[in-house]
């Protein structure tokens, strides 16, 4: 067997595939295609300046809040600037919602197309210094209708996990329901073994690695964060629509996450995804304390 042998040269890349599966829809015009091939060059420049950052001075505090009361790094604004513009450029929608702009961005209309976006644009940038995993979380909707795009096929989660994930320094503030639920994952009575512990900070991180693993990731509300802190429009819907694809669950605790009529743009609600498995236990000690 020759070296050659070892190298795929019918390599699948993204743009391809979106190429080639958009050709196949029935009535497709292109539109969504030029969205998404937007993004993902979006997405690549973002992730050339985040593997730059640190010659190019980009990662320190850029001086501002944002509207959900984030610090702003410098690179947030750079990659905000680099979606929005990218996204303006497709011809493909009409506004845009972004973590880091209190209002709607709506496209000229002379490069107006029929698809909405809502997006973070760097989710985790927090974490940047310490090397942590940072990504760009966005969700396409049409215009009028508010459905959801499917780009992602044949990925599917564990029924059950052994991994929990959440921030358990916030312990002190959960409803009790949750406390239990936890005690019962460290402490099970069944005789199985405790769950392991993984808590990254970025929700883009953790929740990879709970569909890659199975388990469940956790941000439920609590006395300082009583509508939890997670955003529905750009952060809670585009990953659970990803989950409940690969086969998952995702919750607020008292519906599902997808159920949830959006009040505005910046709404946060709490978050539990994972294995079915695993959240229904959990819905099981909210149930038990309703």
């Amino acid at each position: 067997m020759s070296d050659q042998s070892a190298f795929d040269t019918d390599v699948w890349t993204l743009t391809r595939f979106v190429i080639e599966t958009g050709r196949q829809a029935k009535g497709a015009t292109g539109e969504l295609t030029q969205l998404i091939n937007a993004m993902l060059t979006a997405i690549k420049a973002i992730s050339s300046a985040v593997r730059k950052a640190g010659l190019a001075h980009l990662q320190g505090i850029a001086g501002s809040v944002n509207v959900t009361g984030d610090d702003v790094k410098k690179l947030d604004v750079l990659s905000n600037d680099l979606v929005i513009n990218m996204l303006r450029a497709s011809y493909s929608t009409c506004c845009m919602v972004s973590e880091e702009n209190k209002d709607l961005i709506v496209t000229p209309k002379d490069k107006r197309g029929k698809y909405v976006v809502c997006f973070d644009p760097l989710d985790g940038s927090s974490n940047i210094d310490c090397l942590a995993s940072i990504g760009t979380i966005f969700a396409i909707y049409k215009r009028a209708v508010g459905e959801f795009i499917l780009t992602e096929r044949n990925v599917r989660i564990k029924p059950k996990g052994k991994i929990y994930s959440l921030n358990e320094g916030y312990a002190k503030y959960f409803h009790p329901s949750i406390n239990e639920y936890l005690k019962h994952k460290k402490y099970p009575e069944d005789g199985s073994s405790p769950y392991g512990a993984r808590y990254v900070g970025s929700m883009v991180s953790d929740v990879h690695r709970t569909i890659a693993y199975g388990g469940i990731f956790m941000y439920p509300a609590n006395e300082k964060s009583p509508k939890g802190k997670l955003r529905l429009l750009y952060e809670c819907n585009p990953i659970a629509f990803l989950i409940e694809q690969a086969g998952g669950l995702a919750t607020t605790g008292t519906q599902r996450v997808l159920d949830v009529q959006p009040e505005a743009l910046h709404q946060r609600v709490p978050f539990v995804v994972g294995s079915p498995d695993d959240v229904n236990e959990y819905l099981s000690f909210v149930q038990k304390y309703s």
